[in-house]
């Protein structure tokens, strides 16, 4: 994301023009809307004319609209976003107030404006503005016959291929139609790693199943590179790690990136900041129940306390709908950061953030314990809602 210009006033409203440049910028985009805000941004719009004949066609013509945010669509596979409004400036095409919906494109930039730019809407710009945050880790987690082929960037988990191959079981006194059915898996995964790991910006590819598939596939994988003379594959070698997982589903992710030896690894990604922080909670949780809270009620109970080390964040809490609601986070996030406490804002994209939002959407590992917090359980329930 390229940050184009920044007019902000002391009383915190304004505006920022930015140009999505990747994929997931569009989910940065997505993370900094608000209804209520206003977007102004080049879009396509279908035009009516009449000719002097009388007759009608119809034409579509590149405009700049300004409209008033309603409603927000983002298609995560896709990384597509879509947004509904009506129209508050005037415009030669378009009526005062006639709806539109204006689908934002990379590399064609975009102005917002809000009322209100809270802390956590600025630290996103930050984050998405960072150059050094790209999506640097690939992952295929693999079973006999079944692979998913993942990009974790440092704002979600993608899921760029799923390669499926029935494989026959091996027979007494045969096993060619098992073997060819598991070269034709193995060549599949091969083809999907080239297609959609771009080596130049990944660090890793971590390469995850139980028992040995990750091992023959590896064989197969160099060893094809080298019949094939396949440049990428055999200069990027020291990139790949083997990782036991229990499964190759997508969802072993989570367990693959709490691995102590990829955490090592990994350790200048996002993705594995969040994963570690989770387990740091739930330890703590086990171990030390005092000191690991979550829920509203709980959380803020902590914070007056000033005793929140570690805040976890599910960055959905921050598109709620209702004004205050959102407010109460963002206060929370000021305070404990005014506190010294760290922030860890999660995404809901990431395996990390799933769990955490089981959790309520927020947690808090604590420097000291504190313990009879009972009364605030009444609470918590009617807060979260």
């Amino acid at each position: 994301m390229k940050l184009l210009h920044k007019d902000i006033e002391k009383d915190n409203a304004g505006q920022v023009t930015l140009m999505p440049e990747e994929a997931e910028d569009m989910w940065h985009t997505y993370n900094l809307l608000q209804v209520g805000d206003s977007l102004r941004a080049s879009t396509i719009r279908k035009v009516q004319t009449e000719s002097s004949t009388g007759s009608v066609g119809s034409s579509r013509v590149r405009t700049t609209l300004t409209v008033c945010v309603e409603t927000i669509d983002f298609d995560s596979q896709a990384c597509q976003l879509r947004v509904k409004g009506t129209n508050i400036q005037e415009n030669q095409y378009v009526k005062m107030g006639a709806y539109h919906t204006i689908e934002l494109e990379l590399n064609r930039k975009f102005t917002l404006a809000k009322k209100i730019w809270d802390s956590v809407v600025l630290d996103r710009i930050e984050q998405a503005c960072d150059p050094a945050q790209k999506a640097d880790v690939a992952a295929v987690v693999m079973q006999e016959g079944l692979a998913n082929v993942v990009l974790v960037t440092p704002a979600m988990t993608l899921l760029r291929a799923k390669v499926e191959v029935t494989i026959p079981r091996k027979r007494k006194g045969s096993c060619t139609q098992h073997d060819k059915a598991l070269e034709r898996f193995y060549e599949a995964v091969m083809q999907a790693i080239l297609r959609h790991v771009n080596f130049d910006v990944v660090k890793c590819v971590l390469v995850a199943s139980p028992g040995f598939v990750k091992d023959q596939f590896t064989s197969y994988l160099f060893r094809e590179a080298v019949r094939q003379d396949c440049k990428i594959l055999l200069e990027n070698r020291p990139k790949f790690m083997l990782v036991h997982s229990s499964s190759g589903h997508k969802y072993s992710l989570k367990e693959i990136l709490s691995d102590p030896t990829v955490t090592s690894r990994l350790s200048d990604t996002k993705a594995a900041g969040e994963v570690k922080a989770l387990e740091d909670f739930y330890k703590m949780l086990q171990h030390e129940p005092d000191r690991a809270f979550y829920g509203l009620a709980h959380v803020e109970k902590a914070n007056e306390a000033m005793a929140i080390d570690i805040l976890l964040i599910s960055d959905e809490l921050f598109r709620h709908q209702d004004v205050a609601t959102r407010s109460r986070y963002v206060r929370l996030v000021d305070s404990v950061r005014d506190d010294g406490g760290t922030i860890r804002v999660f995404s809901s994209l990431h395996v990390s953030g799933e769990q955490l939002n089981q959790l309520s959407g927020v947690a808090a590992i604590l420097r000291f314990p504190i313990a009879d917090l009972s009364e605030a359980e009444d609470d918590s329930s009617s807060d979260e809602d």
